[in-house]
């Protein structure tokens, strides 16, 4: 038996590396939210990706740059709805881009709550008693008997002198209807955010929409194009734009896909659980945007945070804007 193993178990490391040193939070001194968040950049993981997004986002803010949020119906459901609704109340979204599933959802909460529950549950008790399961998050089917009602007079008034409108239409005007301070539509309405719902049809609200039109004496109708004409040219005329996506689908795709048109987005943060494996546009990392074009490859300009939304962004948003 010769010594040859050892080099193979342990190979020389001459070469020292120049990177920080990994160190966590040791909780003496001072505890509070800042230096927790701080001890992040070298905890290593997903808690090093976090530190990321927080800088990233600051620099976004510092370069003055058009941020765009982007969201799926699922933030909207849990209680990130206040903290989207805030972010728009004071001044820190220029663009809103989501689902169909999050106008519903907001318009309900402004109403009626949604209620905790279990994800352990007997399904098909819950649909005999009329309950729907989002996660550990339950809905009564009598919140949907409610919005139909409420979306059915709006209609009228919305369809009155124009019968093909914009989905940005439809979130200014029934944004202005609602009478909640926690109401993401409604801060979005006061604020002049304007929100952008390419799928405007992907939930109860294009139910309504189907039933509605069945019955009106013209031809209403949602036309797409035009917000997307908007979207593409404000982006062009911006000096730089930052994304900020929770989530990924239709709204992610969305914002980086029109800024395209200017040569890709400045500054991106993705908080995803998307597996890139499967090839989906739901698991591309921000590195497959760069090699679309619709992030700019510049340095350490974009970052994802592989992790549940409901455990990073309160604490993302805590660290990196002003309240």
């Amino acid at each position: 038996m010769t010594d040859d193993s050892r080099e193979h178990v342990l190979p020389d490391s001459d070469e020292e590396l120049e990177t920080a040193d990994v160190e966590g939070f040791d909780f003496t001194g001072d505890i509070t939210l800042d230096t927790v968040l701080d001890s992040y950049a070298t905890t290593g993981f997903q808690a090093t990706a976090l530190a990321d997004a927080i800088d990233i986002v600051e620099r976004m803010q510092d370069d003055e740059a058009t941020i765009y949020l982007t969201c799926t119906s699922n933030i909207v459901s849990s209680g990130l709805r206040e903290i989207v609704a805030a972010l728009i109340r004071e001044g820190h979204v220029d663009v809103l881009i989501t689902t169909s599933g999050s106008l519903t959802e907001d318009v309900i909460k402004t109403a009626k709550p949604f209620k905790m529950g279990s994800w352990d549950a007997d399904e098909a008790e819950l649909r005999e008693k009329g309950i729907n399961r989002l996660g550990n998050i339950y809905v009564p089917s009598d919140r949907y008997v409610w919005l139909e009602e409420y979306l059915n007079d709006f209609f009228e008034d919305f369809f009155a002198e124009e019968p093909v409108r914009t989905p940005t239409d439809f979130a200014a005007e029934l944004g202005a209807t609602l009478d909640d301070e926690n109401s993401i539509l409604k801060q979005a309405a006061d604020n002049d955010v304007p929100v952008f719902c390419p799928a405007l049809t992907d939930a109860e609200v294009g139910n309504f929409l189907y039933y509605y039109r069945q019955q009106a004496e013209e031809d209403i109708g949602i036309e797409i194009l035009e917000d997307y004409e908007t979207l593409i040219e404000d982006g062009m005329l911006a000096n730089k734009t930052g994304l900020i996506a929770l989530g990924d689908g239709v709204p992610k795709h969305h914002a980086i896909m029109t800024n395209l048109f200017r040569g890709g987005a400045d500054y991106a943060v993705y908080v995803s659980t998307g597996m890139e494996g499967d090839g989906s546009l739901s698991g591309a990392p921000p590195e497959e945007a760069v090699s679309w074009g619709k992030i700019k490859n510049a340095d350490k300009n974009y970052t994802q945070v592989e992790a549940e939304a409901t455990l990073v962004v309160p604490l993302l948003v805590a660290q990196a804007f002003e309240f």
